[in-house]
């Protein structure tokens, strides 16, 4: 584990000079590699040569908005995102989610608290991983115009292959894997976030919401159906 945990990269987006320097010697401390940048123009330039395995990003940039950086690096990179942001307000919260980000972190928090949540997305990236190479040769028909192709990590739908994000992908498979039975929030949450995930049952609507716009042709058909009082089941 040790080995696993030096080889990770982390990059902090942050303009407050002491939490950008307080995360960056902790995360050396905890044994990984760390760089940190003052803005988001930096931060991305150090991204591209970096090639960070995690960010930790401040919402609130002097030059560009933290929204803005997320929403590129979910669309150009496989990059797990945690959000830091001082507003308490639940609706940049979920924006932050909506827009691919993986957990958030309201200043101000305890090092600790980071740390573990940290470690956290790194388990879940493992385990998910293992899960998914366990079944590699395993392409699953959802319908007649959209298949998994599991051993590439990828879904074709009309034949042309659509972006999922990790998770995305995770949640698809789950689902597929099991054409028909209902998994609660918090089961689609143990299976993909991790059991210590942080966060609440509304990250799997919203990612539940993002599969449904990449692959459903029939706005008035889903290909995953909401389970009322429930969670949601790949219809057959």
């Amino acid at each position: 584990m040790e080995e696993i945990k030096k080889r990770r990269k982390i990059i902090i987006i942050e303009d407050e000079v002491p939490i950008a320097e307080l995360l960056a010697y902790s995360l050396k401390k905890e044994g990984f590699l760390a760089k940190f940048a003052l803005d988001g123009n930096t931060g991305m330039e150090i991204l591209r040569e970096f090639k960070p395995d995690l960010i930790i990003l401040d919402l609130m940039l002097p030059d560009i908005s933290g929204f803005d950086i997320c929403r590129q690096v979910t669309r150009d990179y496989n990059i797990p995102i945690i959000m830091l942001t001082a507003k308490s307000d639940i609706t940049d919260k979920i924006l932050g989610l909506e827009l691919g980000a993986d957990d958030y972190i309201t200043k101000p928090f305890d090092i600790r608290e980071a740390i573990v949540r940290i470690k956290t997305i790194f388990r879940r990236i493992e385990r998910i991983s293992e899960s998914l190479e366990n079944k590699a040769s395993e392409s699953i028909i959802i319908t007649n115009d959209i298949k998994i192709f599991n051993e590439e990590h990828k879904v074709a739908k009309n034949n042309e292959f659509i972006e999922l994000t990790p998770k995305e992908y995770a949640l698809l498979f789950i689902l597929a894997q099991n054409k028909g039975r209902v998994f609660s929030r918090s089961e689609l949450l143990d299976k993909v976030w991790g059991f210590d995930y942080f966060g609440d049952s509304r990250t799997v609507d919203i990612h539940i919401q993002r599969i449904r716009k990449k692959l459903d042709t029939n706005k008035n058909i889903s290909i995953i159906e909401t389970v009322f009082g429930t969670g949601y089941k790949l219809v057959k």
